[in-house]
């Protein structure tokens, strides 16, 4: 009796004991957030769907667990559950398969062992039972099946109806879909009347209908994706084979330009000791002259210095007198020593001049003398307002309300208005960005930018100042906005978005910016200071630069990030170039080039860096191109 009690309670208790994805014994019982535990191995295939994501979603509740790096072996083990499970086991031992195969009798109170099973009643039924059922005409439809044969699985009984915990003698054949649990008839009408209630057979059938259809299209899916798999493979040898073809089209490129490299070299080097040679000509010949000088002076020495000069007669005094006033002649000779080291200032101030970006060459060795050449000056059919570079030798200029208009011009003299947007309009500056789209500003708080075709693709507008926008744009084609304020604005290429507003020490004019997003502002105006002052993104300063009294500044960056900073004197008609190397935040003059005589008129001018060795100014109704030798 004692061993039935305990079957009973073991029975029992394994039901609280079952993972809710695999309906076993928990393996490893695993808690989630929420307090739902499931077998972990359970938690990590269902965690092999989820793998895009941080967090678990409970089969159950729904509730979001957070996932560590580790994931479901990060999770705590439900210790109460296991412990459990181990009494379970260490109480049970083999008692499953013992109740598997001692099953009792369900027809009647006794709890005999069964022998049979009646199909029609749902019942497993003992010997009496049986005879009952054999010998009464109440049982006679009755479809009965040996105990054995359901073992063996030779016969298939259904499904064996749960009895209702509260409504003793109910069975558990229905389910209700809102709770999702299983009740009895009395309990829907209880407790579950307005819920969604199915027959839970019927649940049954549908559920394992949707399981055998999900199993279908997971099969076709995994063929699917198996195919697609073998079609990436396919794929991935054709990338590989374009990318080796790639490669190698890199490398014939690669041996070419190096060829031609490597001819440009042995120019470079032969110019080198052809210079070099020179050089050491030009300091032999001076070696040559001192010796000989040296030997000269010994040999005249030699001559007057002898012990018989008191005996000579009247023709020896007079040759050795000649001798001794050719040698104080000699001697009174000034020592050149400058000579040399003239020779060692010109070898000192060769210089590469790096090739253009755009050719392949490494460059050309320049001369000692840097200077600007004025190649071409252009009358100007108004008064300039705003500048800009065109192409690397042509310059877009605007006039303004008096001529209005856009002008391109290039180094020949070759003039013609740009009509692809409105071209009777006054406009304050201009601004060519790549892909030939441009941005123009009208106003004092307005400036828009227009695509290739000429159509308007947005409007910028700036708090106003009470004066016009100037513009530039920088090396990665944002748009650069300084309007007289203290700060420059920095919009994208589109114009739609202001991505920085850098502040500034001055109020600033005019604005630039290297590749490296360095701003580069020019404070050139009639009011003080006028300055040229190198700014980061984030508004530090270097050292300004400063004008002496009357002087405007005025400044340009080329492709290579030098600076140029145009000196304007405007009274005294005089304009002086200096080109500086960038030093983090601050200017470093790197070389003065002399005076240029330019006829002035005003005070606002712009220069802009059209070249390495290309510079563009203009003020007032002029336009200079000005060569950079270096």
């Amino acid at each position: 009796m004692a061993e039935k009690i305990e079957i009973e309670k073991a029975s029992s208790s394994s039901q609280n004991l079952i993972c809710p994805l695999c309906l076993d014994i928990f393996d490893e019982p695993t808690i989630l957030r929420c307090g739902h535990t499931f077998c972990r191995k359970c938690l990590k295939k269902y965690d092999l769907t989820h793998q895009d994501i941080d967090h678990m979603v409970c089969p159950l509740c729904r509730e979001i667990t957070k996932l560590s790096a580790n994931r479901v072996d990060d999770l705590r083990l439900n210790v109460s559950i296991n412990g459990f499970v181990d009494d379970y086991h260490a109480k049970c031992g083999g008692m499953n398969a013992v109740l598997e195969m001692c099953t009792k009798c369900t027809g009647c109170k006794f709890q005999q062992d069964a022998v049979s099973f009646c199909i029609t009643c749902n019942n497993y039924i003992c010997d009496k039972c049986l005879q009952s059922h054999q010998c009464m005409t109440l049982f006679e439809d009755h479809e009965i099946v040996s105990v054995e044969d359901v073992i063996e699985g030779k016969v298939s009984i259904g499904h064996q109806f749960e009895k209702c915990s509260i409504h003793k003698q109910e069975n558990k054949d229905m389910f209700c879909d809102d709770c999702k649990v299983r009740v009895c008839l009395r309990c829907v009408v209880v407790g579950h009347k307005v819920h969604n209630i199915k027959n839970q057979s019927d649940f049954e059938h549908e559920l394992r209908r949707k399981v055998t259809e999900l199993a279908k299209q997971c099969a076709a899916k995994k063929a699917e994706l198996e195919k697609n798999i073998q079609n990436i493979e396919l794929q991935r040898h054709e990338v590989h084979t374009a990318m080796q073809k790639l490669l190698d089209d890199v490398s014939q490129a690669y041996s070419i330009k190096v060829k031609e490299l490597e001819g440009n070299l042995q120019d470079l080097i032969e110019q080198i000791n052809e210079l070099k040679r020179s050089f050491e000509d030009d300091l032999n010949i001076l070696k040559s002259k001192d010796r000989q000088r040296i030997k000269s002076i010994c040999s005249s020495i030699t001559l007057v210095d002898n012990d018989r000069l008191g005996h000579l007669e009247t023709d020896s005094l007079s040759a050795h007198n000649l001798l001794c006033n050719e040698l104080e002649a000699m001697l009174k000779d000034v020592t050149n020593r400058t000579t040399a080291e003239v020779i060692a200032k010109k070898a000192q101030e060769k210089r590469l001049n790096p090739g253009d970006k755009s050719r392949l060459d490494l460059g050309f060795i320049s001369g000692s003398d840097p200077k600007l050449e004025i190649i071409k000056c252009i009358d100007l059919r108004g008064k300039m307002i705003g500048m800009t570079a065109y192409s690397h030798t042509s310059v877009a200029i605007v006039y303004g309300s008096s001529a209005r208009g856009i002008d391109i011009i290039d180094t020949a003299g070759g003039t013609e208005q740009y009509t692809n947007i409105p071209h009777d309009v006054g406009y304050n500056d201009i601004v060519i960005q790549r892909y030939s789209a441009l941005c123009v500003s009208t106003g004092n708080t307005e400036a828009h930018v227009y695509s290739t075709n000429g159509s308007r693709k947005a409007t910028i507008n700036v708090s106003g100042t009470g004066y016009y926008l100037t513009l530039n744009r920088s090396p990665s084609n944002e748009i650069l906005i300084a309007n007289g304020a203290n700060k420059v604005y920095i919009y994208d290429p589109t114009g739609s978005t202001l991505k920085h507003t850098v502040p500034t020490k001055h109020k600033t004019w005019q604005v630039s910016s290297t590749r490296s997003g360095l701003i580069v502002t020019s404070s050139c105006n009639f009011l003080n200071p006028r300055v040229v002052t190198v700014y980061d993104r984030d508004g530090n300063a270097g050292e300004s630069l400063q004008a002496p009294k009357d002087v405007y500044l005025y400044a340009a960056v080329d492709e290579q990030d030098r600076v140029y900073v145009a000196s304007v004197d405007r009274m005294g008609c005089k304009v002086v170039i200096r080109l500086y190397d960038l030093d983090g935040l601050n200017l470093k003059e790197r070389v003065e080039f002399k005076a240029l005589n330019m006829t002035l008129g005003d005070y606002w001018c712009y220069l802009v860096s059209l070249s390495p060795d290309l510079l563009a100014f203009a003020c007032n109704n002029k336009l200079y191109f000005i060569k950079v030798l270096l």
